[in-house]
């Protein structure tokens, strides 16, 4: 399994990518994950790893910005885990899940990023901290083409 603490195991594909901490750079990074998961066969994961890379990047624009700093994404597929790293400068932001009945406005990115993932956590760096999130390669159905079949009635 690949995580941010174990050895990588083989490596399929990866991404990395620096980004400004704007706002704008959440769309860049979604549509550039989903253009990646699918050239690589891995379709079936985009809706989720699109809604993960939002979260965790919007989290480190908002929560871990640093002037004149930019923010990391890292993906990873293996043969079994997608992996996706979201860096950041401020370590002492330390991002907490928040009980969905509570009234203030926002706040939920990390609610939805524990019931998406298969795992999650944070890492500390030297300087800052990565929030990382891996989805199950198997889970879902994969995009590859599919078998030709009979239907029951011989047609």
């Amino acid at each position: 399994m690949i995580s941010p603490h174990d050895p990588v195991e083989t490596v399929l594909y990866e991404d990395l990518l620096d980004y400004t901490p704007f706002p704008r750079s959440v769309r860049l990074a979604r549509y550039r994950m989903a253009r990646l998961l699918w050239e690589w066969g891995y379709g079936h994961l985009v809706d989720d790893a699109e809604l993960l890379v939002s979260e965790l990047l919007t989290n480190a624009i908002t929560h871990g910005r640093v002037p004149g700093r930019l923010v990391r994404v890292h993906l990873t597929v293996g043969k079994d885990v997608l992996r996706l790293a979201v860096s950041d400068a401020r370590g002492e932001a330390r991002p907490c899940v928040r009980e969905a009945g509570d009234d203030a406005p926002g706040g939920l990115g990390l609610l939805l990023v524990q019931e998406l993932a298969a795992r999650w956590g944070v890492r500390d760096r030297e300087i800052g901290k990565t929030v990382w999130c891996e989805l199950d390669v198997r889970r879902g159905r994969p995009s590859g083409p599919g078998r030709r079949g009979r239907c029951p009635s011989g047609r």
